[in-house]
């Protein structure tokens, strides 16, 4: 964060007014670098710290004065009736869908730009594939709103969509109960995750439990926890796709959306797999206590 406040990039956290001014950046960075100091100096009073990624590991390495190396525990994700919806999809009903609140860091205009570029492409080619998974494909946008000021993103984002020549195409869910979410995941074929540097990424975990095939930002806790290879019989399997440009979102939706059922049955059983392994709430459970066992009195320990 320091870095691009550093090199002026605007961003939801670091507006236009702040990233096109150089004092107004210097100054920020110079506040920032105080509360790095004082936050870094809070971590070594911690008996015991743990985090909640492998990425959110380094940050913490990095910023934190400590006396010792912080412990990984992933955040606890029941997904079991999630792992009960069939991997097989119905493909006459081919779509992807975004689970994400409408907030400015999700990114959701990077999906829009991504998913218009991907018809666009498919648009173009000659002679135009009759019955091309892209083409024929939807985007099912589903979040919920906080406040008014959610809801006028909402609608700037419809209104992009109509901007971009994809109304026709994007679906909006605001504010959904869990059974049509449930639903909706049941019936994906693909997930959409934009947010840069998330700390982990629960979204993802509940697409892959769903057996949805997720398309994660190549950043953060998603890149080096959640979306990585795993080792079967046939050897490294992938869990899904990371993207980080609009170039690269494009070419990720086209690859899924034109995957042979087979292949893709192969990477959601993977995914679904890894999920049930290493996010569920037991293995959170034995986590935890073999990392807080050693400063707990014995009688708690035990």
């Amino acid at each position: 964060m320091l870095g691009r406040v550093w090199l002026q990039q605007p961003m939801y956290n670091n507006d236009d007014e702040i990233s096109g001014s150089r004092v107004r950046s210097l100054a920020k960075v110079l506040y920032y670098q105080a509360v790095a100091l004082v936050y870094g100096i809070s971590g070594a009073f911690a008996d015991v710290v743990m985090v909640n990624s492998s990425w959110t590991a380094a940050h913490i390495r990095q910023l934190w004065w400590m006396w010792g190396e912080p412990h990984i525990v992933y955040p606890p994700c029941d997904t079991t009736d999630l792992q009960t919806l069939p991997l097989d999809r119905r493909l006459k009903h081919l779509f992807l869908i975004s689970v994400a609140q409408f907030r400015p860091e999700k990114n959701h205009k990077l999906q829009l730009e991504a998913y218009a570029m991907a018809r666009e492409m498919a648009a173009s080619k000659e002679p135009i594939w009759r019955g091309n998974p892209v083409l024929v494909s939807t985007l099912k946008m589903v979040g919920s709103c906080r406040g008014p000021d959610d809801e006028q993103r909402l609608q700037r984002l419809q209104q992009y969509a109509v901007e971009l020549g994809i109304a026709e195409s994007v679906q909006w869910h605001v504010n959904v109960p869990y059974s049509q979410l449930k639903q909706l995941l049941g019936d994906a074929v693909g997930g959409l995750h934009t947010m840069l540097d998330e700390h982990f990424g629960i979204s993802l975990v509940e697409y892959m439990a769903a057996g949805v095939i997720p398309i994660a930002h190549n950043s953060g806790g998603p890149r080096a926890d959640i979306v990585v290879d795993i080792e079967t019989d046939e050897g490294l399997q992938r869990t899904g796709l990371l993207a980080e440009t609009k170039e690269d979102y494009c070419s990720a939706i086209t690859t899924l959306l034109e995957m042979e059922q087979r292949d893709r049955l192969k990477i959601a059983a993977a995914a679904q797999r890894r999920v049930a392994t290493m996010f569920s709430n037991e293995r959170f459970h034995q986590r935890f206590m073999e990392v807080v066992s050693p400063i707990l009195p014995t009688e708690a320990a035990a």
